[in-house]
């Protein structure tokens, strides 16, 4: 039967690690300088990519540094020192730069990597807990992510260093997306499918462009009616010019026909909301949906001279996920 934990000390150990790797992280600024922007340079400098490699709980790291890079606009790859030794290699180029990671700056494995690079013409950026190390003597730009000790009571487990590296690896990402002027639409571009892509999608990108419902002020309901039911809803009344001057909906309908009899030849413009909310094909979807929250189920989109050029539906919104 297992015993149940001192839930003090189980609580004590777990602030004491968030402490330390929270310090050693909040270190770093101060040991930033002037290696870590030649890394950047370098790094916006190589018209390949970059190559990130790291052994054991640093490659893991690498991996998760190279997928960051890559998502924020500069191209990188992990390979790990084992397979490259054997084969894959052969995927490098003298156009790419190297990030290798390593706590000792020692590991043999990643230091064959580094001589065989080398003779490839890569330039290596060293991150490394060890800048006097071999992997710091070699590397032609040294970060310095050297940590006090591991939140491991025995000073052994990466914990602290792992978590520095990580971040100094988000740091590096950053500065170079930040120099790269990395718009958010690339940003919705790369991530398609995910969160980022969502919350990032754009009003133009879920929009009805053709076939959008459009009446002059003086048709008649009848021929709004029509339209209320072949095209989910909502009309939108516009002068000769494409200008909006006004929205009829199915609620507009309903409510007519509540109070008049003969409703079918009465002029649109009689029955349209004149002030209606519209949006902007550049306005992001999950403002449109906020806008929608007030009881709209469709926005007319309108150029910057306030012409129709289509129209946002609640359900498209919902089918694109940028709910």
């Amino acid at each position: 039967m297992s015993s149940i934990p001192d839930a003090a000390r189980v609580l004590q150990s777990a602030r004491r690690v968030l402490r330390m790797e929270s310090q050693a992280v909040a270190a770093l600024e101060h040991q930033l300088g002037e290696p870590f922007v030649a890394a950047v340079s370098a790094i916006l400098a190589a018209p390949g990519r970059v190559i990130v490699s790291g052994v054991g709980k640093s490659g893991i790291i690498a991996r998760k540094i190279a997928a960051t890079l890559t998502s924020t606009g500069s191209p990188a790859i992990f390979l790990h020192p084992s397979d490259a030794l054997h084969g894959d290699l052969g995927i490098v180029s003298n156009a790419d730069v190297a990030l290798l990671l390593s706590k000792s700056g020692e590991s043999q494995e990643l230091l064959e990597l580094l001589e065989s690079l080398s003779r490839v013409g890569v330039g290596i950026i060293a991150l490394t807990g060890a800048v006097n190390s071999t992997l710091g003597r070699l590397a032609k730009v040294v970060l310095d992510c050297s940590v006090a000790g591991e939140a491991c009571p025995h000073d052994l487990a990466p914990t602290t260093s792992t978590a520095a590296a990580l971040a100094l690896g988000d740091a590096l990402a950053v500065a170079l997306l930040e120099q790269r002027a990395f718009p958010e639409e690339d940003f919705a571009r790369f991530h398609p499918g995910g969160t980022l892509g969502r919350r990032l999608l754009r009003v133009r990108d879920v929009m009805v462009a053709d076939g959008v419902p459009l009446l002059a002020p003086t048709a008649p309901m009848r021929d709004c009616i029509v339209l209320l039911a072949e095209k989910r809803g909502t009309v939108a009344i516009v002068d000769q010019s494409g200008v909006l001057l006004g929205v009829v909906t199915a609620g507009d309908l309903t409510r007519l026909m509540e109070r008049e009899e003969d409703f079918l030849t009465i002029p649109v413009e009689q029955v349209m909301t004149r002030r209606p909310l519209t949006a902007e094909p550049e306005q992001l979807a999950a403002n449109a949906v906020n806008l929608m929250e007030r009881g709209v189920m469709a926005l007319p989109v309108l150029d910057s001279e306030r012409r129709v050029i289509g129209m946002v539906h609640l359900h498209d919104l919902m089918r694109a996920r940028a709910v």
